[in-house]
């Protein structure tokens, strides 16, 4: 027989027995313990977000570093179609380049990039690494990781080295193609002047495609990624370190409306001066 009395459905917590002050004292002691607890793991996963060894950005350091190359070879090739436009057809030039044409080759040159990267870095990282966790690099270096590897690199490397030869010659083409008929037509101008001022157009380009392919083509190129360490570290400084500096001397400072710009702008800043 069931008895005639309801469930409850409060509870009242009784805590530590004692007057209102130990509570307070309780509370503060707990509330510093717990204070303690939340900002020593606050500053471990800090750490750990700064101090990165992890795989993930080893992961990304390649696939960035390459997928952005990639993305500048793309690029490089349309800017010798471009040049080749310029000097050869020029009255043709402001309606075959037009600002949707831009537009997609950027877009295609950046999805290119990005999209042609994913296996090559995903591959590497299949495999396994158990010979040692030291790089002998300034960053995660394809072919150093390879060398690191117990496992059989022959057949990746190999891979890796025919899509290096796909992405590099196949952007370079372009670009001997364009070069070959600009020369030629600069060659044909009757005056020293009008040669100058067509081969000024293209020099900036030639010069970045000479530093680029050159240090990219001794790099990968190769059916042996695991070359010496060393080298590997000189050419990947030209890449990361003088490429990017020679850039704004290359592309700006050689272009007449930039100096012109630059012009103004100090005699601007002299007569500011002076008033």
């Amino acid at each position: 027989m069931m008895s005639n009395h309801s469930s409850a459905t409060e509870f009242c917590l009784l805590g530590f027995p004692g007057s209102q002050e130990l509570h307070h004292i309780l509370f503060a002691v707990f509330f510093l313990f717990y204070s303690v607890t939340v900002m020593g793991n606050t500053v471990i996963i800090v750490i750990i977000c700064v101090d990165k060894p992890s795989l993930a950005v080893c992961v990304a350091q390649p696939f960035l570093y390459l997928a952005l190359g990639t993305t500048e070879f793309a690029l490089l090739g349309a800017m010798a179609v471009d040049r080749y436009v310029a000097v050869c057809n020029p009255l043709r030039y402001n309606t075959s380049v037009n600002s949707r044409t831009c537009i997609s080759v950027v877009i295609g040159s950046w999805v290119f990039g990005f999209l042609s990267e994913i296996w090559p870095v995903y591959a590497t990282f299949q495999f396994t690494f158990c010979k040692s966790n030291v790089l002998d690099h300034f960053f995660c270096d394809r072919g150093q990781l390879l060398k690191l590897s117990c496992d059989g690199t022959v057949f990746t490397e190999f891979v890796l080295f025919l899509m290096a030869v796909f992405i590099i010659i196949g952007s370079l083409a372009p670009t001997i193609v364009s070069y070959t008929y600009i020369i030629s037509t600069i060659l044909k101008i009757p005056t020293a002047s009008g040669r100058r001022k067509a081969f000024s157009t293209c020099a900036s380009h030639f010069t970045f495609v000479v530093i680029g392919y050159g240090s990219c083509l001794f790099l990968y190129v190769k059916p042996k990624q695991t070359q010496a360490a060393e080298y590997n570290k000189i050419v990947s400084l030209l890449i990361y370190v003088l490429t990017p500096f020679l850039s704004p001397f290359i592309y700006t400072l050689r272009n007449d409306k930039v100096k012109q710009a630059l012009r103004d702008g100090v005699k601007s800043c002299c007569q500011l001066i002076k008033d």
